[in-house]
């Protein structure tokens, strides 16, 4: 829409109309207008998945692998299929607005969102978000880029002050956000914590250079209840705070127009922005066509492709592809096979209709061929699972699942139904509510002592068969609404319980004001005897013809809201590992994580897959990669350290309030080339199921400055089979004038070819690769001179080098 018809739009609204556009109209949707035909719009949560404007385990979604998962494929075309099937998503959930990608880096391995962020690297993470942002929009569907900018730790991440130098703020973390507005976004979220002192929501950098030197015409949004001002950050760029209705904007703002202390024309723009999203998702004037469906197969058939093209093989004694046909017993191990983690923890969480386990995955493969035995192994001590229908049923009607009541202050019931699972974050509330009750009939499958809890806020019950187990009262402890809304803290108790005999639950919350409304209600049934286990799955290993163990993290390590405190997996999962790698040495260790952990036994195991947070499809797509359907295409997407201890970069913890990103340009493989250690894993390494020579590379011996730079690279499979390759090229400036790291990737492209062919692949790389920051407005500046090309497989493992000659004088600083 031109903007004249925007400008005729915002004169026909009053201060007041245009003041109660820009907060939300609820908790996922803005206001509408009818005076210039604008409808709401809805928004959804959406790395994952696409939620929806409800936590209701009934209103299902298409789960994704984690983003980590899809910075592994290095593949923007199958990037831009997934941000498609997300806008399929969106428009069969009626959202208009999705809220992805996350942009923040992997800047320490400590990261708690590590699983819902791309990559370390700038480059990596800038084409993949970037592919993400056209897939979704060019079905008239917005997403939007997350979180403005240096949010890459959860400690403290509300009030968190960031510092960071001019150059690594521009260099780095900025850069992934100039490649989305390129790409066209269409919104921009600012995040909660600050930089440099002032608070993003409030923050120079919205004006310039997000919406000055980049030219962003979209709208910047806060992350929800980041507003905690209104003139600062009305002042500023931001154009919505969300959510509403009630906010610093709704009445304040008004207050402060009609004072002067925010100008009316600053206000137009915020609203002449809002029209124009409004305009691009179809909730102005007529609608526009939007994508239909996916059909559920196309679905399937795609996420199953992206499990297998983000799994990495980072070790394979020739042990991989399993061969079908001479197995005849498969032992899968782990209770991560049987019950993997999915997703992430925290606000991106959706409920997939379906999930296939690796366990699921791979008997589907075997049926007919081969046995296939289970043994769980010691438990890896996750926290217990909330209610739900396998175990538990509806103490009215003995349908499987819970009920779900809300009381008024005298106990009376105000609504009742029967929910699927224990964990109800946002229980309709009805007027006069005071308690929400969650109760079941439990049908114990194990006699010993179980484990219960209750999560949420305010005064907690609990009782079994009438008894009462639990009565205390949880204050809140925290503003984080992550913490607040979707995991608040359990509190468990033990009892006894036979096998066999139904017990009665009731569990019940008060609610009080500031305290949200979730309510979780957990069982776990006693934990076997950990040696008896590890020797159940050792006996099943050495009788196996293959032995594949799944091992991984728990909702204690990777969650929105808090960041990790260390990398291990747990004695009793590292125990498991080495004792079946033992007795059977061609073992397959798979890696159930949404980052980095350390892997002490990683030598003695035949062979090593990492499969982050795989999603819905998680068991069809490993067991593709296992038996050689499909070839495990992924790339590390962020250096693996052997421990913590050797780790560069690990601060998450603020120190008064501020945390110093000391380390400058220098995180992830940058990190490592600079202290001269070795990781476990280098950025860029994965292995497929063939071989490839790096036969010859042209690249231009002298360039002029801002052009670009094209590098030819020429491989040979020498495998027995069809591959892909990700040719990577990084630069080096040894003796700059300024400080640079070791090396830095600048473009990378992928190689396909049959057994024995050869095949030549262009790897572009862009002016701004060869570009460093001046500080005290000095701007971009191209250095000239001789500039190392070094072409690899990984960030540590060089096949070639070479120099160009960047030509032509700097020009002075302004």
């Amino acid at each position: 829409m031109r903007d004249d018809v925007l400008d005729a739009l915002v004169g026909k609204l009053s201060t007041a109309r245009k003041v109660r556009l820009l907060t939300g109209a609820t908790t996922w949707r803005t206001a509408a207008e009818e005076a210039v035909g604008l409808r709401e719009m809805v928004f959804s949560d959406g790395p994952a998945g696409v939620r929806g404007e409800s936590w209701d385990e009934r209103d299902t979604s298409v789960l994704l692998p984690s983003a980590s998962a899809l910075g592994a494929t290095w593949d923007e075309r199958l990037l831009r299929e997934l941000g498609g099937l997300l806008a399929s998503e969106a428009v069969r959930k009626g959202v208009d607005v999705v809220l992805a990608p996350t942009l923040n880096l992997h800047r320490t391995p400590l990261g708690g969102r590590h699983f819902e962020c791309y990559a370390e690297d700038p480059e990596l993470t800038a084409r993949t978000g970037a592919a993400l942002i056209r897939g979704i929009q060019e079905h008239g569907v917005a997403a939007t880029a997350k979180h403005f900018v240096a949010n890459d730790s959860e400690t403290d991440r509300l009030h968190v002050d960031v510092r960071l130098s001019e150059r690594a703020l521009h260099e780095v973390y900025l850069a992934p956000f100039a490649a989305a507005v390129e790409a066209g976004v269409w919104l921009v979220m600012a995040g909660y914590n600050g930089v440099g002192g002032t608070t993003m929501t409030a923050h120079p950098l919205l004006s310039d250079p997000l919406k000055g030197a980049w030219g962003f015409d979209g709208v910047a949004v806060s992350d929800w209840a980041a507003v905690r001002t209104a003139r600062e950050t009305a002042r500023a760029a931001l154009d919505l705070a969300m959510p509403g209705p009630r906010g610093p904007w709704a009445a304040e703002l008004l207050r402060a127009v009609e004072d002067g202390r925010v100008p009316e024309a600053a206000l137009d723009d915020k609203v002449r922005r809002l029209l124009r999203l409004a305009d691009r998702v179809g909730a102005l004037g007529e609608p526009g066509r939007r994508r239909p469906a996916t059909p559920p197969a196309a679905v399937r058939r795609l996420l199953r492709r992206a499990v297998a093209a983000g799994t990495v093989l980072v070790r394979n004694e020739d042990v991989l592809p399993l061969d079908p046909n001479a197995l005849a017993t498969v032992a899968v191990l782990g209770a991560h096979a049987a019950a993997p983690r999915l997703q992430g923890g925290g606000s991106a969480g959706v409920f997939p209709a379906r999930a296939v386990t690796p366990l699921d995955g791979i008997r589907a493969h075997l049926r007919g061929r081969a046995r296939v035995i289970h043994a769980p192994g010691p438990s890896p001590d996750p926290p217990p699972a909330p209610l739900d229908p396998g175990r538990c049923a509806d103490p009215r009607t003995g349908e499987p699942g819970v009920l779900l009541r809300c009381l008024d202050a005298e106990g009376r019931e105000l609504s009742a139904e029967r929910r699927l699972s224990g964990r109800q974050l946002e229980p309709g509330l009805p007027a006069g509510a005071h308690t929400v009750e969650i109760s079941a009939l439990l049908r114990p499958e194990t006699t010993g002592a179980w484990t219960f809890g209750v999560g949420g806020f305010g005064r907690l019950t609990l009782s079994v068969d009438g008894r009462t187990v639990l009565d205390e009262v949880r204050p809140r402890d925290t503003d984080d609404p992550a913490v607040v809304h979707v995991t608040p803290p359990l509190r468990t108790v033990r009892a006894h319980l036979a096998e066999g005999r139904a017990v009665h639950l009731v569990a019940s919350r008060e609610l009080a004001p500031g305290t949200g409304r979730a309510t979780v209600v957990v069982a776990a049934p006693p934990a076997r005897d950990p040696e008896s286990a590890l020797a159940e799955a050792v006996a099943a290993a050495r009788g196996a013809d293959a032995v594949i163990v799944v091992v991984g993290t728990t909702e204690h390590d990777e969650t929105e809201g808090r960041d990790r405190t260390d990398l291990s997996l747990g004695r009793r999962q590292d125990d498991l590992v080495r004792a079946v790698a033992a007795v059977h040495p061609r073992t397959v260790a798979v890696v159930n994580s949404g980052g980095p952990v350390e892997l002490p036994w990683r030598d003695e195991v035949g062979a090593l897959l990492l499969a982050w947070f795989p999603g819905q499809e998680a068991g069809g797509g490993l067991a593709d990669v296992l038996f050689g359907r499909a070839e495990p295409g992924g790339r590390l997407p962020t250096t693996w350290a052997a421990s913590l201890a050797d780790a560069p970069v690990t601060s998450t913890r603020p120190v008064g309030g501020r945390l110093d990103y000391a380390e400058g340009l220098h995180i992830g493989y940058r990190a490592w080339l600079r202290s001269g250690n070795r990781p476990a894993y280098w950025f860029g390494h994965g292995l497929g199921y063939t071989t490839w020579a790096y036969e010859r590379v042209e690249a231009p011996g002298r360039i002029a400055r801002d052009e670009p730079l094209t590098v030819r690279v020429t491989l040979r499979n020498t495998g027995r089979r069809a591959g892909r390759e990700v040719v990577q090229v990084y630069l080096a400036r040894p003796g700059s004038a300024v400080e640079r790291p070791v090396r830095w990737l600048a473009g990378y492209a992928t190689a396909s070819a049959a057994p024995g062919r050869r095949t030549t692949v262009e790897v572009a790389v862009a002016p701004r690769a060869l570009r460093h920051w001046c500080p005290g407005g000095g701007g971009w500046r191209t250095e000239p001179g001789p500039y190392r090309i070094v072409v690899g497989r990984s960030a540590g493992a060089p096949e070639w080098e070479g120099e160009t000659v960047v030509g032509g004088s700097e020009p002075p600083p302004p």
